[in-house]
C-alpha cells in the first residue's frame, strides 16, 4: 500500500461555450489529470484545473512540480502518510491545485485499497447533494434561456450568477431579469470575483434588495481588507469568502476580520485534507460553507462530491457541482448524471469512477 509512481498528464476538451466571468474567460478545459500507482497495482486519480488569473498556476507548472518536484518527496510513503505527505508539499510555496489534486488521487487510492467509498472513509453522512449551477456573463436573454434549459432538463433550482462588470447595472439588470423569469421559488445569489470596488458593490447590492439574494460572494479585490470589512458591514446578505480564502490561516482571518461571514469550500484547491481542515474551522466558528467549483470537470465535480457529501456541514447547501455539463466530452467510462436537482456519489471504492483510456489517449496533449 505504497506510492510507487506519480505522473501528471495534461489534457484539453473544449467548452460548447465559453464560460466568461470578472476575472477571466475559459474556452478549454486544458487541466491536469494526476494519476497515483502502489507497489500492488490500484491506481487513484483526480484532476487539477490550472487558473493563472487566480492561483498563478498553470497546466506546464503543475505538470513540472508534480512530476519534478513532489513525485520524489511522495514516492515510497504508505497511503496512510497523508499527514507525512502534507509536510512535505507545504515545504514549497503555493502550487494548490497541483497539491489538491495529489492529495486527492492518494485519497482515491487508499479507498479503492480498504474497498471504501472515499465518502465514507471522509464521513459518510449522505450519498448525494443538491446542485447549484453557475452562470456566466452573456445577454439577460442568453442568461434566462441557459438557466430555464438547466432547470427544465436537470431539476436544478439553485443558480449562482457571474456579477463584477461595469456598469454594474449591466449585473443588476441581468439578476433583475432571471428572477422575473424564474419566480420567487429559486434560489440566486451572486459572484463578482473580485471585480468592483466596495462602494460599486454596495450600489449593485441595494438596487438588487428586492430580488431574494441569498449570498454574495467576493465581490470586491481579496487584499481589499477595509473595503471588504465595511461592505460586509453594509448588508445582511451573507458573505462568502472565495479567493482570500484558500489556506487554513485566511479563512481565519477573513472570518474574525468581519470581511467575510461564510466559506467557499473547493476540493481543487484544497484537496480532502486540507478542505476537511478549513471545514472544521468552520463549524468551530459558526461559519457556514459552500461547497464551490472550479469549472471543474468529471472527474474534479467526483471529487466535490465526495467531499460534501461525507460531512453534514457542508451537505447542507446546494453544492457548484454542474459546470462539467458545459464541456464538450469528458474522460469517464461512465459520465456523471444530474437528475431531480441531485448529484450522487459514484458506488464502488475510491472516487467510484474509472478514466476511459481512448478518451484520455484523444485528449491528452503531451502525446
Amino acid at each position: 500500500m505504497k506510492i510507487a509512481h506519480v505522473e501528471a498528464i495534461p489534457f484539453a476538451i473544449p467548452y460548447r461555450k465559453p464560460l466568461r466571468f470578472a476575472s477571466g474567460e475559459v474556452h478549454t478545459a486544458d487541466h491536469v489529470l494526476v494519476r497515483v500507482r502502489t507497489d500492488d497495482g490500484l491506481v487513484g486519480v483526480a484532476e487539477a484545473p490550472p487558473r493563472p488569473y487566480t492561483y498563478g498556476e498553470t497546466q506546464q507548472s503543475i505538470v513540472a512540480v508534480v512530476e519534478r518536484i513532489f513525485a520524489p518527496e511522495v514516492v515510497g510513503l504508505s497511503l496512510l502518510d497523508r499527514e507525512v505527505m502534507a509536510a512535505r508539499l507545504a515545504r514549497t510555496v503555493g502550487n494548490p491545485t497541483a497539491k489538491a489534486a495529489l492529495d486527492m488521487a492518494v485519497w482515491d487510492a487508499l479507498g479503492k485499497s480498504l474497498d471504501l467509498s472515499v465518502t465514507q472513509l471522509l464521513g459518510g453522512y449522505t450519498d448525494r447533494m443538491r446542485v447549484s449551477h453557475m452562470v456566466g456573463f452573456a445577454s439577460d436573454e442568453a442568461m434566462v434561456a441557459e438557466t430555464e434549459r438547466v432547470r427544465d432538463t436537470y431539476g436544478i433550482t439553485t443558480f449562482k450568477v457571474k456579477v463584477g462588470r461595469r456598469p454594474v447595472g449591466l449585473d443588476v439588470g441581468a439578476c433583475r431579469a432571471l428572477r422575473t423569469a424564474l419566480g420567487p421559488d429559486v434560489e440566486l445569489y451572486v459572484d463578482g470575483n473580485r471585480g468592483w470596488t466596495p462602494s460599486e458593490a454596495a450600489r449593485a447590492l441595494h438596487d438588487m434588495a428586492d430580488l431574494g439574494l441569498t449570498l454574495s460572494e467576493e465581490l470586491c479585490p481579496a487584499d481589499d481588507v477595509l473595503g471588504r470589512r465595511w461592505l460586509t458591514a453594509q448588508t445582511h446578505i451573507p458573505t462568502v469568502a472565495d479567493e482570500s480564502a484558500v489556506t487554513p490561516g485566511q479563512v481565519t482571518r477573513e472570518l474574525l476580520d468581519g470581511a467575510a461571514t461564510m466559506i467557499s469550500i473547493k476540493t481543487a484547491r484544497t484537496g480532502f485534507g486540507t478542505s476537511q481542515r478549513i471545514l472544521h474551522q468552520c463549524e468551530g466558528l459558526g461559519a457556514e460553507v459552500v461547497m464551490g467549483n472550479q469549472i471543474d470537470g468529471q472527474v474534479g465535480t467526483a471529487c466535490s462530491v465526495a467531499f460534501g457529501a461525507a460531512h453534514r456541514h457542508s451537505s447542507r447547501r446546494a453544492g457548484e457541482l454542474s459546470n462539467f455539463l458545459d464541456m464538450s466530452d469528458d474522460l469517464l467510462t461512465e459520465p456523471l448524471e444530474i437528475s431531480g436537482g441531485e448529484l450522487a456519489v459514484r458506488p464502488g471504492p475510491g472516487l467510484g469512477i474509472a478514466i476511459d483510456p481512448d478518451k484520455l489517449a484523444h485528449y491528452r496533449t503531451d502525446a
